[in-house]
């Protein structure tokens, strides 16, 4: 079988995604013999992920879709004639393996098979049979060949159950999961502008490569009202169309995920709003969960007070601005008017957890050396105040531990004012003296105590931190270097 190298004409246009491609290579290069299995949700950027690492190598590109079995052989025994010269005959997904592990014997040849999940039979017994007589094919193939393969797949649930330790494949395949980017990873995405504007974007974009393309350039409301507020973009409609293919009772889950839009839930909060009990909501979440979509997350240094996050950003805008409005922009309500009245007012307090998590991952590359977990907390007040009604909860946006002792703390503030020396006092007067009625042991002589600020600091902090070698404070541009360094 002779296969030429692939060429991908828009090669030049893809962007980051340096470490994926890196493991791609060590893989092609290496002896692993088994097949990887690359998945990840759609949008993320795996088709684009994949055709940049074949490009220039010998590799043949079979893409599944949802017709017949019978129909999908058929037309991968056609692609695949002109490279043996003979059209071979594939009666099953078995014998497709057979055929691609013969025909790669004598040269290494790269296979991608993209949604390889619709080749699978719908029903669970017969989806094991047809993996079982996959795994025979492979296990009588496999070290005669030279194949390189892989198993590209945007039903996260069924990759992950290849995966699983009951799967016909375990063992048999190599995962590489393909996550979001990461905010420096996108700054190719996002030309021009500081850092408040890329956070913003990042923000709504959830780091997802499509979303970045359309949202990356331009005036962000006008990218918003253009792409995904009017009823004729791209993005419109994409999250109910992607998480409907991926559910099949996709109503309870879109529940779900509209109240965790709006803020990290804990299961009482959840069973009340949906007025659905706990062993009914639990299996969705569970999957949720499974699927990367949701966290589950403990306050630092406890598994008390369990709370729910929306992992995906471009999910919690879609579901919190989009769609419980989707009938009056379909009914002529000008994506404009909605931006103005709905989604700019709220804007800060949607970036303000995307701008939390920068800030901990700014001390987990900073400062790991003094804080091998970072994490948020949150708790009762001191007793004494929820007592006499003052304060009820406590609430801090990184607590650093190393050895099990607290080591640094910080509060990161979102706003369009200049951080206040309030935030300091407050701080120290009720909210570390709640961390540590909660159980916390603090590293002596105190943790060192980080100030993240959107827009600066006022005089009277920047002259408290000065004067105190324990306090630091950290703006946007400080931010930007530590996290891209």
């Amino acid at each position: 079988m002779t296969v030429a190298p692939y060429s991908w004409p828009i090669r030049g246009e893809f962007l980051d995604r340096e470490d994926d491609l890196g493991r791609l290579e060590s893989w092609w290069r290496g002896r692993d013999r088994n097949a990887l299995a690359l998945y990840g949700r759609r949008r993320v950027g795996k088709s684009w992920l994949f055709r940049a690492f074949a490009h220039g190598k010998p590799a043949l590109i079979l893409v599944a879709d949802q017709g017949s079995p019978g129909k999908q052989m058929s037309r991968f025994a056609d692609a695949l004639e002109p490279h043996m010269g003979v059209r071979p005959e594939i009666a099953d997904l078995a014998s497709l393996f057979r055929t691609l592990y013969r025909l790669t014997r004598e040269e290494r040849v790269l296979v991608v098979i993209d949604e390889f999940p619709y080749l699978l039979p719908g029903r669970e017994k017969a989806g094991r049979e047809a993996l079982s007589a996959v795994q025979a094919a492979i296990e009588e193939e496999r070290d005669a060949s030279k194949l390189k393969l892989v198993l590209c797949g945007s039903h996260i649930a069924q990759m992950r159950t290849l995966l699983a330790e009951d799967s016909p494949l375990r063992g048999r395949l190599t995962p590489l999961p393909v996550e979001p980017l990461p905010f420096p990873d996108c700054r190719p995405f996002m030309p021009g502008g500081d850092t408040r504007e890329r956070i913003e974007r990042f923000a709504v974009s959830g780091g997802m490569a499509m979303y970045l393309t359309e949202l990356g350039e331009g005036p962000l409301r006008r990218r918003v009202c253009d792409a995904v507020l009017d009823p004729r973009g791209p993005l419109f409609n994409d999250p109910r169309e992607v998480l409907e293919e991926e559910f099949r009772r996709p109503g309870a889950y879109f529940s779900l995920l509209e109240e965790l839009a709006l803020r990290d839930r804990g299961m009482e909060h959840l069973t009340a709003a949906l007025r659905t009990p706990h062993s009914t909501l639990s299996p969705y979440l569970d999957e949720l969960t499974r699927m990367r979509l949701v966290e589950k997350l403990a306050p630092a240094g406890s598994r008390r007070d369990l709370r729910y996050r929306l992992t995906d950003d471009f999910l919690r805008f879609w579901f919190r601005f989009v769609f419980p409005f989707q009938e009056s922009l379909r009914a002529g309500l000008r994506p404009a008017d909605h931006y103005r009245a709905e989604v700019a007012p709220a804007l800060p307090e949607h970036v303000a957890p995307v701008f939390e998590s920068l800030c901990r991952r700014w001390v987990r590359r900073n400062l790991g050396a003094r804080a091998t977990r970072v994490e948020p907390w949150w708790g009762r007040a001191l007793d004494r105040l929820r007592r006499d009604g003052t304060r009820t909860s406590e609430e801090i946006d990184v607590v650093g531990t190393a050895r099990g002792r607290v080591t640094l703390v910080g509060e990161c503030k979102w706003t369009s004012g200049r951080m206040t020396s309030k935030v300091l006092d407050d701080l120290e007067t009720y909210k570390l003296p709640a961390l540590r009625q909660d159980g916390a042991r603090f590293a002596a002589p105190g943790p060192t105590v980080l100030l993240f600020s959107r827009s600066g600091f006022k005089a009277k902090l920047v002259e408290q931190a000065a004067a105190r070698d324990e306090v630091h404070l950290v703006d946007l541009d400080e931010l930007d270097r530590g996290l891209a360094g």
